[in-house]
């Protein structure tokens, strides 16, 4: 019972920083906010700030640990007769995050967001960093899981893995541009179907001279 709660107040804890960051973030951008600005908001110390997040850049990322968990049990538990790309894409199809419950406040928490990412270097940086992270414990799965050596569960890995990074830049690159917001989950899904038709038919002869 006593963990329980120690686990809960801990978890609220850290869901007050990363929305007071928010907040601070979007409203001034993101190199433009300190740790010790959000400390002072939240109203505990940036030594509290750093315990929960050990860089300024988590408080923007810190719920993709679970995108990670969610992919590599979604290959890991796929149904007998699934292939690797078929699970990953529809992990990959179903929408989450912001993206799952899209009501008019959240488009406008997304927007904002969005801005504050594509404004960012630093966040960009971090973000490539994140998804290089989940291509490694990727393609690590795909060679447990097929007995592949050598480059080619890296390949595949990275093939799929392309897919989502681009399917972020694309909502991103509509967010930033202001198109309208209510079509943007059935646009990503469209996307993500041609992306994945592509690597099922692979690239022999994708854009073969005449």
């Amino acid at each position: 019972m006593a963990t329980g709660l120690r686990e809960r107040k801990k978890q609220q804890t850290r869901e007050l920083l990363a929305e007071t960051a928010r907040r601070l973030f979007t409203e001034r951008g993101f190199e433009r906010v300190s740790v010790a600005e959000i400390a002072r908001e939240a109203d505990v110390s940036e030594k509290t700030v750093f315990n929960y997040f050990p860089t300024k850049e988590d408080l923007v990322y810190w719920r993709l640990s679970s995108f990670e968990e969610e992919l590599l049990a979604t290959i890991r538990e796929r149904p007998p007769g699934e292939s690797i790309l078929d699970a990953f894409g529809r992990f990959v199809r179903a929408p989450r995050g912001m993206l799952a419950s899209y009501d008019a406040e959240t488009r406008e928490r997304l927007a904002a967001l969005s801005r504050m990412i594509a404004a960012s270097p630093a966040l960009l940086a971090r973000e490539q960093q994140i998804f290089a992270g989940y291509t490694r414990s990727l393609a690590a799965l795909i060679a447990d899981q097929t007995g592949a050596r050598g480059v080619e569960p890296w390949v595949v890995a990275n093939a799929m893995m392309g897919v989502h990074r681009a399917l972020v830049d694309y909502a991103r690159g509509r967010i930033v541009a202001g198109a309208a917001l209510t079509r943007l989950p059935r646009d990503v899904r469209a996307e993500a179907d041609r992306a994945l038709e592509r690597l099922r038919d692979g690239l022999a002869d994708y854009g073969l001279a005449d």
